[in-house]
């Protein structure tokens, strides 16, 4: 009874600190839910990658319009606890989880930085998992879920989506945690990341790991699957070969085939990863068809969404990045050059810069003229051919290095931008709002401008989540020393992962950190949750309900 006295306490205690700095509050207006829910993310896309993007499919005969245009219904303030320009951890963990966050946070409370704060940041919740929509549908509503990319599958986007730690870089166990949500779906890359423990826990669960193999993943059938496509990240989808790699569209409607099995419906996240390295690498050829790719998969997930009535799709990205515009302020007259001018050269690149560089690389000196022509259908000078072959890691042999010049592909960035009507203000991210588009079988969507958070509102609603957020979170990730206040417990960090080891007579509880899996004197049982370890305060946050294997 005093144990349960004090769970209650300490419950009540925690739902009035979250009803401050981390709430749950209905949408601004009544949102019917749907079945089903598909998040869609551009990572990056700032509004002229947009515009240009849709120029392009015109000046190509590709189509007058972009997939997402009948659809745009407002704007995304996005931001951080502490800073209006935002990063990919905290931005899509907002999303996910309704709480600001700062840089690099992986669905995790924020640290109190209290000269910067734009909201108030409780400082006792520090380090604290914030449970995710993802999670929320697939342990309160028995949801499918999946997460498409193009990235390595730890990458920020998809971690805030499924895993909780304050460094995005922490790949070992984001990768964990990841592995052990037990995804019906995850398309993407990041075989590297992918280790021997999670293969194993693949084959427990009956999840089948595909790697690089294209015809296999054409003939998924109704099951669980990993597939995975390179080591770190897929190319750009200029240079992707099309034999041995799916595009974003094709992954996109594979995973709905899959997850749309499931009668209690499904939650996919979807994310353009790589318009935003475009944006970081100022490659203008590799930002619009990157997006004209992301937008093909939204496609066909609206069509999905019509045909099925009871799907709603919601797309924005969640950040700008490099400041992309139609128009340099090099070029004189610009504003008035005609759409053949503007994009004329631009529709002659049959790569990327990056792509590019893969070929030329350790290509003899005297014949990378020939081939940047056959690419480009630009005739370099004599000094762009000198930069070239004297770049940082041009690796011919007997090239002259020169560790203080910039790597090849920036310098074929900034030949070939030099050569449109394209510019950027900075190879970081920006601040401007993002682009909110939305389709919803009754017409519930959000309309005007939208902060983060007030999209994760949306998304609690339209998925009609009964159990909110904050008392998810509190019945998953509890901390063990509340948990566990009236038993002796051991933190072993002999391992991989720390283990937590509780004791009550004849009992013994070993629960790994970053896994969903604790074992009850060795045998091994689901919890149904991932456990995850704060080494900062070195804490197990994990779920209530592990209290009744020991008792």
């Amino acid at each position: 009874m005093k144990k349960l006295c004090l769970l209650l306490l300490l419950t009540v205690s925690l739902n009035l600190c979250l009803s401050q700095t981390y709430r749950y509050e209905p949408y601004r207006k009544e949102v019917r839910s749907t079945k089903n829910v598909i998040v869609m993310i551009p990572d990056g896309t700032s509004i002229g990658v947009v515009s240009a993007a849709r120029w392009y499919k015109i000046y190509n005969n590709l189509g007058n319009s972009l997939f997402i245009d009948p659809y745009i219904c407002g704007t995304v303030k996005t931001y951080s606890s502490n800073a209006p320009i935002v990063d990919s951890a905290p931005a899509t963990s907002c999303y996910m989880t309704g709480m600001l966050m700062q840089a690099g946070n992986v669905s995790i409370y924020p640290l109190n930085d209290a000269e910067n704060d734009i909201v108030t940041v409780d400082s006792t919740m520090a380090y604290q998992p914030l449970a995710t929509i993802l999670e929320a549908a697939k342990i309160e509503q028995n949801k499918s879920t999946g997460l498409v990319v193009t990235c390595e599958f730890t990458h920020a986007t998809p971690a805030d989506c499924a895993a909780h730690h304050y460094n995005r870089g922490d790949y070992k166990i984001i990768a964990s945690q990841m592995a052990y949500q037990n995804l019906d779906v995850m398309f993407g890359s990041g075989n590297d990341f992918v280790s021997d423990d999670m293969i194993s826990h693949f084959k427990d669960k009956n999840i089948k790991y595909i790697k690089d193999n294209l015809f296999a993943f054409r003939y998924l059938n109704n099951e669980k699957i990993w597939a995975l496509f390179g080591n770190r990240a897929m190319p750009y989808n200029l240079d992707r070969n099309v034999n041995n790699t799916p595009s974003l569209e094709e992954m996109t409607k594979k995973a709905i085939e899959i997850l749309s099995n499931n009668e209690n419906g499904f939650f996919l996240m979807v994310e353009g990863s790589q318009v935003d390295w475009a944006a970081h690498a100022n490659d203008a050829i590799a930002c619009i068809t990157e997006f004209i790719a992301f937008d093909n998969a939204v496609g066909v997930a609206l069509d999905f969404a019509k045909k099925d009535g009871n799907t709603t799709v919601i797309i924005m990205p969640d950040h700008g990045t490099g400041g992309f515009s139609i128009g340099n302020y090099n070029l004189r007259g610009y504003d008035r050059a005609s759409l053949e001018k503007l994009f004329e050269q631009i529709s002659k690149y049959k790569k990327t810069a990056e792509g590019l560089e893969k070929i030329l690389i350790n290509e003899k000196p005297e014949k990378i003229r020939q081939i940047i022509k056959y690419y480009t259908d630009i005739d370099i000078s004599e000094e762009e051919l000198n930069k070239l072959v004297t770049s940082k890691n041009y690796n011919f042999e007997n090239s002259e290095k020169n560790d203080t010049r910039p790597v090849m592909r920036e310098v074929l960035a900034q030949i070939m931008n030099s050569k449109t009507y394209f510019g950027f203000t900075t190879n970081g991210h920006t601040g401007e709002e993002v682009f909110l588009a939305a389709y919803h079988p009754q017409g519930d969507i959000p309309r005007g401008m939208n902060k983060n958070i007030e999209i994760n509102h949306y998304l609690s609603d339209v998925l009609g989540l009964q159990t909110k957020l904050p008392e998810l979170t509190d019945k998953i990730f509890a901390k063990h020393t509340v948990v566990f206040a009236d038993y002796e417990t051991v933190i072993d960090k002999s391992g991989v992962f720390p283990v937590l080891i509780v004791k009550n007579e004849q009992k013994i509880l070993e629960i790994p950190a970053y896994k969903s899996v604790a074992f009850l004197n060795g045998i091994p049982f689901d919890i149904g949750s991932v456990t995850v370890y704060i080494d900062k305060n070195d804490t197990f946050y994990l779920s209530k309900m592990l209290l009744e294997k020991i008792e």
